[in-house]
């Protein structure tokens, strides 16, 4: 993967979009959840949660489908990325395209941790799935 970066985002930029009603998903901005261990296969859902309107293109499958990720996401104008790689998978796309790529910082980890209380903020929330998470984090539920 190359060596290039893509620059870090506050979770405050994240939230403005989400809150714009003005603002679509996957046509103004788009979301990508990289995240591989923690997504369910089962139901095709997130185990414990996700951003609203997240994207998962796990890890383990990005390499060949980030061409497809690029022609399904060439007229967004701005994507996001979170996961633990996410600085360099975001760095390997913004060097073939026209959009903007840019990475939440914390990715959804430091996500989950600060707005797990909005249920507008974490869609498929199971908040059991994530109580490692938190004691990780040393936060008492």
């Amino acid at each position: 993967m190359s060596s290039f970066t893509a620059p870090l985002v506050h979770d405050t930029e994240i939230l403005q979009l989400l809150k714009n009603k003005t603002k679509i998903p996957k046509k103004d901005y788009v979301i990508i959840d990289v995240r591989d261990h923690d997504f369910a296969v089962l139901q095709n859902t997130y185990l414990g949660g996700n951003i609203p309107g997240a994207v998962n293109v796990p890890s383990r499958y990005f390499l060949e489908d980030v061409q497809k990720l690029i022609d399904d996401y060439k007229d967004v104008p701005q994507v996001y990325f979170h996961c633990a790689l996410s600085q360099a998978r975001a760095g390997f796309v913004d060097q073939r395209t026209y959009f903007q790529v840019s990475v939440l910082q914390g990715g959804f980890e430091q996500w989950y941790v600060k707005h797990r209380n909005d249920p507008s903020l974490i869609e498929n929330h199971d908040p059991e799935a994530l109580k490692g998470l938190l004691f990780e984090y040393g936060i008492d539920q």
